[in-house]
């Protein structure tokens, strides 16, 4: 028998990490495809809610980023979901453009048999065309 499970606060609490970050799971609205994971801190969680577009945080650049402000590959969020532990996000959105930087519809492009990684989606932009050949 199933029990049910009565939620007994309301209250938002992310569990940031000892980093101040929190993972941010991008699943496209419609069709519930994962599209990317990116590190949210604060100020990227309370941009992302005010202005719903998915805002992160860079671990390698050091600061805040809206998806698609080199790109054009807007994602407007729809609904920020959190998990039972608060601490994992879901960002439910509509991509305006494919998701991943190297060119992909998903940032999950690659399947993984054990011993090698092989591509299973066909490319859809050229990233030197549309981030320049340094990036």
């Amino acid at each position: 028998m199933v029990q049910e499970t009565v939620e007994t606060t309301d209250k938002v609490s992310i569990r940031f990490n000892n980093d101040g970050l929190v993972p941010a799971i991008v699943q496209d609205a419609d069709s519930g495809r994962v599209l990317m994971m990116a590190w949210m801190n604060d100020q990227a969680l309370r941009q992302t809610l005010e202005t719903r577009k998915a805002t992160f945080y860079s671990r390698s650049r050091g600061k805040v980023w809206v998806k698609g402000e080199s790109s054009g590959h807007v994602q407007q969020v729809m609904e920020v979901l959190v998990d039972c532990d608060q601490d994992t996000l879901l960002l439910r959105c509509n991509a305006q453009g494919p998701a991943c930087h190297a060119g992909y519809q998903t940032c999950f492009y690659r399947a993984n048999d054990g011993n090698r990684l092989q591509v299973v989606e066909p490319q859809v932009f050229d990233p030197a065309k549309v981030y320049g050949a340094g990036d």
